[in-house]
């Protein structure tokens, strides 16, 4: 979205060969392998709170992930172990996070946010520790590419940062190109919640929209976390809109939405992957029929690479949905332990010192590569995905449906 990880070790002397950590902590707890290195993987996302459906998804689908990694013994002599703190979608207590992950030696990766102002606020923070960190949903292009990004001159900030959706520099102009090509809509009313994700994902839109030839025939910010959007759908159903895109996360954008629709503009309300949630469609009931949502990634249901994952995550009973990043988000921890693995097997079997793990274990994350729940999983110079795919869903019948896929034409 956005928008839209850790670890300890031991001795253990096996058959006369000696295997030996410098950091970390002995697994005798009958847990996992019953000895040997313990690696912990933080997460950190929305866990509680208006998004809570999200992070919930995101941190089940971690924890999937830890499991199969152990249950396969996909690194030798390793137990994974997750650690989830909850941000509530809040910037600062995000930060306060990274502080908290930082400050474990033994924490060696981080999956998340889910936020991209989240993100941005953790980034710092990590990169001073050398401590890795892959998101399954931030989506602003300046996280990885600078503030300048969008005059051409693209700089990355962070070496540690990674993450595997792709971004609004895409998903913005994605939606954009089908409205106006194959909806024929021409007209949009453009409004988001001033937030990073929010604002830069609507910028995107609107650029593109005007490319092609469309108007923008008003523009508007809401305050998120307001409920009453009567003011705003006013104005929407004052002007000839054809459309609203909306630059925000569901708990807004579903309220104000339905509310635009009882104002008398019954025109779709399109917006990022932060609206492609089943919540979005609870909030805005009725209305919410014919709105639209793009997301990062093909749909799951349509990949082969992705239905062991779907079929694990039914099996393993988690009582809340996977939601619309749960296949990056175990993506995300497999390239973790991957990188963990790399590191383990260039130093015969073991991991460095603390500082010097974490620092492996980040360059060791730029030649990630493997086949993962969402496709073919892997880097650029940016740290951004190589997958560059999207898809669009429609409302109707009271679910989001694909209505178009692939990579977006710029």
């Amino acid at each position: 979205m956005r928008h839209r990880s850790f670890f300890f070790i031991t001795t253990a002397i096996t058959a006369g060969a000696l295997t030996l950590s410098a950091c970390g902590s002995r697994d005798d707890s009958g847990s996992g392998d019953g000895g040997g290195t313990t690696v912990v993987i933080g997460l950190d996302a929305p866990l509680t709170g208006d998004l809570s459906a999200l992070g919930q998804g995101i941190k089940n689908s971690a924890d999937l992930a830890v499991k199969t990694a152990n249950k396969n013994k996909e690194v030798d002599g390793v137990t994974f172990k997750l650690e989830a703190l909850d941000d509530v979608a809040q910037a600062s207590t995000g930060q306060q996070n990274a502080t908290k992950l930082v400050s474990n030696n033994d924490v060696m990766g981080v999956v998340g946010p889910l936020n991209s102002d989240v993100g941005q606020s953790m980034q710092k923070v990590f990169a001073n520790a050398n401590l890795v960190q892959v998101s399954p949903a931030n989506t602003n292009p300046e996280l990885t590419q600078g503030k300048d990004w969008q005059s051409g001159k693209k700089v990355r900030g962070f070496k540690t940062y990674f993450r595997t959706s792709t971004t609004d520099a895409i998903q913005g102009p994605f939606a954009a190109q089908y409205m106006y090509n194959e909806k024929k809509l021409k007209k949009v009313y453009v409004i988001d919640d001033k937030k990073t994700y929010g604002a830069g994902l609507a910028a995107t839109f609107a650029q593109e929209f005007k490319k092609l030839g469309g108007k923008v025939v008003g523009s508007d910010h809401i305050n998120p976390d307001d409920k009453d959007f009567s003011s705003v759908a006013s104005k929407v159903a004052a002007t000839d809109a054809e459309l609203v895109y909306y630059g925000g996360e569901y708990p807004a954008g579903a309220p104000l939405a339905s509310q635009i629709k009882n104002a008398g503009a019954k025109i779709p309300t399109i917006g990022g992957d932060a609206l492609f949630s089943a919540e979005y469609i609870n909030l805005a009931k009725a209305n919410a029929e014919g709105d639209f949502a793009s997301s990062v990634g093909a749909p799951l249901e349509t990949l082969d690479t992705a239905k062991k994952f779907i079929a694990d995550y039914k099996s393993a009973g988690y009582k809340d949905a996977f939601e619309a990043y749960g296949g990056y988000s175990y993506d995300s921890t497999w390239a973790i332990i991957q990188a963990v693995k790399a590191v383990v097997e260039k130093n015969d079997g073991k991991l460095p010192e603390s500082k010097d793990a974490r620092e492996q274990i980040t360059a060791a994350m730029q030649d990630v590569s493997f086949d993962g729940v969402s496709g073919k999983v892997g880097f650029d110079e940016f740290g951004d995905t190589t997958n560059k795919q999207l898809s669009l869903y429609e409302v109707k019948n009271g679910k989001h449906v694909a209505v178009t896929s692939g990579e977006f034409e710029g």
